[in-house]
């Protein structure tokens, strides 16, 4: 077949940006492990030499670290000074870890892709998955972190408020279960906001439990919420609303947990579906967040899937009537869309 050298250097020219940013995840881990970001984003700009002290590195490292943050855009370099500075839309990005925007816990999440592409690799030649627990550590932190800043912005002011006479539960004083709670994040939000309910997460990575227990005493809301370990299609207990954020398709046997759900809602209860944005045909999700989403899903979602009794591996592109025929096989006959951002759809299911 012939060559078109136009769309051949396209390709190339795509693949040099990518294998660029690929290369700069490291760099993106290390300015935030070493606060480079929230440095300049507080004292900027400054000379590499004045970064280094304010943040205990060496110099010639961090020369080399400032001079690839600007060729990557991240930063900026004014040549008559010598000094790097960073922009607020920059800072808002990449040093505001409570900011609706903070991106290296993304970087996180795609060093662990990384780090576990063997054991990935052995899923590919052998089948079988590789379960959340068995991944880098990195995982895990890089998840809270990006997706706390998501439901903060969105959670109590959106979401809840999208269910029907859900809120009005809360307020009153509910009971509440999230599972798949992971570090908790979305479980102690939600307590903050509404101290009059109790709130019960579940997860069945112990580790992720420790983790979750103490961000609970660190928020201050230790006395109404507790976190045990339970999978999905056994944790205890009656609930007026049950949450499943971003894990109900990562979960071997999605139809037997949302049968368990079904099992413990209370009379009139709510289960609140929160998963990825993808669209139902897959040529709707040809863009840049449907390409981090079926990555993701490639090393991460289809793999714990696989990893479980039932082996379902929906992935996290599922998209709205592949997770409709899911809930109404759990036994949900009413589900409805109840919102949805760039990022999440927002699913109402009731018996």
């Amino acid at each position: 077949m012939a060559i078109d050298a136009s769309k051949l250097q396209e390709l190339i020219g795509k693949m040099l940006g990518d294998v660029g940013a690929a290369m700069g995840t490291a760099l993106v881990l290390l300015g935030d492990k070493f606060g480079l970001y929230k440095t300049l984003a507080a004292a900027g700009p400054l000379t590499p030499a004045e970064l280094a002290s304010k943040t205990g590195t060496v110099e010639r490292y961090v020369r080399e670290w400032t001079a690839a943050q600007a060729a990557a855009g991240y930063i900026n370099y004014d040549a008559a000074s010598g000094r790097f500075s960073i922009s607020p839309e920059q800072a808002l990005v990449l040093a505001d870890e409570g900011g609706p925007a903070f991106f290296p816990a993304m970087y996180e999440i795609a060093a662990a892709s990384i780090r576990d592409e063997p054991k990935v690799a052995d899923a590919f030649r052998n089948g079988g998955g590789v379960g959340w627990h068995e991944h880098d550590p990195c995982l895990f932190r890089g998840t809270e972190r990006f997706f706390r800043p998501s439901y903060a912005m969105h959670l109590v002011s959106e979401w809840i408020p999208a269910l029907d006479g859900v809120r009005e539960k809360l307020e009153r004083g509910a009971r509440v279960a999230d599972v798949g709670c992971g570090h908790g994040a979305s479980t102690v939000l939600m307590a903050k906001a509404f101290p009059k309910s109790r709130f019960f997460g579940f997860d069945y990575h112990e580790p992720s439990i420790v983790r979750a227990r103490e961000l609970a005493r660190a928020e201050g809301v230790a006395d109404r919420v507790s976190f045990e370990r339970a999978s999905a299609k056994e944790y205890p207990g009656t609930f007026d609303l049950v949450a499943f954020f971003d894990c109900l398709h990562d979960m071997g046997d999605p139809v037997g947990a949302a049968a368990h759900v079904k099992s413990t809602l209370a009379e009139d209860g709510t289960w609140m579906v929160v998963e990825p944005f993808g669209s139902d045909r897959l040529e709707d999700n040809l863009n840049p967040i449907g390409r981090l989403f079926y990555a993701a899903s490639t090393m991460i979602c289809v793999p714990a899937s696989l990893s479980q009794e039932v082996g379902q591996g929906l992935g996290a592109q599922a998209g709205e009537a592949r997770l409709r025929q899911v809930l109404a096989a759990g036994g949900f006959s009413r589900v409805r869309l109840a919102t949805a951002t760039p990022f999440n759809l927002v699913l109402e299911a009731r018996s």
